[in-house]
């Protein structure tokens, strides 16, 4: 990470380098942070206990992801597929991610899709698609 005052997003980190590279020119920033707008819409279509289902606001949004680092370390994210749309105004993007639930030792991998719509070369609406049932079996895993 580029900057120390995202040091405590380090366990995200590979989920954030891969957004980021995958939006390449189409905004400004470094970092995932940098990138969005301070009124995006965050929406997950998905319940995920713990994680709201639309986040509004770049505050809202680095708060909810301060936690996550508590629960899931990322070692990678890959199998990236981008996708452009509306003239270069909104991309898909597709990926996997793979990490260790921290409770449990448990190791973690879910495929996602986000739909995101770049408004003055920041993200304004992201809208997030994953493997729910992965997400479900690495949390519930039972490791007796």
């Amino acid at each position: 990470m580029s900057n120390e005052k995202y040091a405590i997003y380090e366990p995200v980190r590979p989920y954030f380098d891969l957004v980021r590279g995958a939006l390449g020119d189409l905004v400004d920033g470094e970092h995932f942070f940098d990138v969005v707008a301070g009124d995006i819409a965050y929406e997950v279509l998905y319940d995920f206990p713990g994680w709201p289902r639309i986040i509004r606001g770049r505050t809202d949004l680095m708060e909810s992801f301060r936690g996550y680092g508590d629960h899931i370390e990322l070692q990678a994210a890959d199998h990236l597929l981008k996708h452009a749309a509306d003239d270069g105004q909104v991309v898909v993007i597709e990926y996997e991610v793979h990490g260790t639930i921290l409770a449990t030792g448990v190791k973690y991998n879910n495929r996602f899709c986000s739909i995101i719509r770049v408004e003055n070369r920041k993200v304004a609406h992201w809208r997030d698609y994953m493997d729910s049932l992965a997400a479900w079996n690495a949390l519930s895993a039972d490791t007796r």
